[in-house]
């Protein structure tokens, strides 16, 4: 079923700020047809456990919220009761990696279903290696980061994550208060080829409006070293460069580094995706202005819930969960938070769609601890 494009504000108003975490989403219930149907063991049948595995694009404390919500998932679902187990698995942070996990998934008898974080959306070979898995009857799709939608849908049967496009724009419209009068932006990501490094770096622009100039777009194939030089290359290279666009959660601890290195601070406005818990701490010593915040947890709980759902043949559960807002694509939104210092932050008050509240991060602090997480 295809439905027409929404605005971004009713795009926002569909997932932002969902605090509760590992919870049914409450996303319009349209959905396209399921694919083939994977086996699982009946519950209590003399089968041997199959598992459900989510792939990781890379390791980053990032993930350590999704494995929680992945843990959570296996005893609030009771997948013991179905013959279920779900794990979490890191990859080397290449797509030689994710391509060779895949190929031993589709080797071994005892997978049920697979979850990846796409480190590369146009990776032909990743896309075929999931084909294949959905031949041999696996349960297949993506978390966090898709496959490009127009030519690898059906390599997967829903993507569960951040409306990323919808999270760039907002980023770019809190740099635009942080710096009325626009200015010169660098953007950091591991991979500028993932989907949701390309979708954030082109809703940032569009949110931050024409008054700011993108200067870069550096990649640094998840080496953490390479991540700091680029961004002290990006200071060396643009003397008039006045923000620093973090885009995948490690990029914010790599800026923050630099930018007390060099003494800088006053010079650049640091805004950044995610919360691994430097960049919280970092927030809280005045280095970090905003951080749009992720919900890894939720995209480990209910990309599990789905998988489960899609083995067992659970339409109704399917159709719950997934909404085809984002041009025709099966997707589950996750959501976002916006989180700034404090209220005396220009962003505290700022009006970014509707239904999109800014959080202090004391407040944000508060949830995190109320499911038991050091970052997001």
């Amino acid at each position: 079923m295809m439905l027409r494009p929404l605005r971004l504000s009713s795009l926002l108003c569909l997932g932002v700020l969902t605090f509760a975490a590992g919870c049914a989403s409450e996303i319009p219930k349209e959905v396209a047809k399921s694919p083939d149907k994977a086996a699982v063991p009946e519950a209590g049948s003399a089968k041997a456990t199959r598992r459900i595995i989510i792939l990781t694009n890379g390791n980053s404390p990032y993930w350590d919220a999704c494995r929680a919500g992945v843990q959570d998932a296996n005893t609030q679902l009771k997948l013991a009761d179905a013959g279920l187990v779900a794990e979490m698995e890191v990859n080397d942070g290449t797509p030689q990696g994710q391509i060779d996990k895949l190929r031993q998934y589709g080797s071994q008898s005892d997978i049920a279903a697979v979850g990846v974080s796409a480190i590369d959306a146009s990776n032909a070979a990743v896309a075929d290696e999931l084909r294949n898995l959905q031949k041999k009857r696996l349960a297949v799709i993506t978390i966090d980061s898709d496959l490009d939608r127009e030519k690898f849908r059906d390599a997967r049967r829903a993507f569960v994550g951040t409306d990323n496009l919808a999270g760039g724009k907002v980023l770019g419209m809190c740099a635009a208060a942080l710096k009325p009068d626009g200015g010169e932006y660098v953007t950091f990501v591991g991979r500028t080829g993932a989907q949701n490094a390309m979708e954030r770096i082109g809703g940032f622009g569009e949110g931050a409006g024409p008054k700011f100039a993108a200067k870069d777009s550096m990649g640094d194939d998840l080496d953490r070293t390479r991540a700091k030089d680029n961004v002290r290359n990006a200071i060396g290279n643009h003397p008039q460069l006045n923000t620093l666009v973090g885009i995948w959660s490690y990029n914010a601890p790599a800026i923050v580094d630099v930018v007390r290195e060099l003494k800088a601070r006053e010079k650049y406005s640091i805004v950044v995706f995610d919360a691994e818990p430097s960049t919280i701490q970092a927030m809280a010593d005045g280095d970090v202005d905003v951080m749009v915040v992720q919900d890894p947890y939720r995209m480990g709980f209910d990309g599990v819930k789905l998988l489960k759902a899609i083995i067992q043949n659970d339409d109704a559960t399917q159709n719950a969960l997934i909404s085809e807002f984002v041009k025709g694509m099966d997707v589950l939104d996750t959501g976002l938070k916006v989180v700034v210092p404090n209220d005396a932050s220009p962003i505290a008050k700022l009006k970014l769609g509707e239904g999109v509240k800014v959080h202090t991060l004391s407040d944000f602090k508060a949830w995190l601890e109320k499911y038991g997480l050091a970052g997001s």
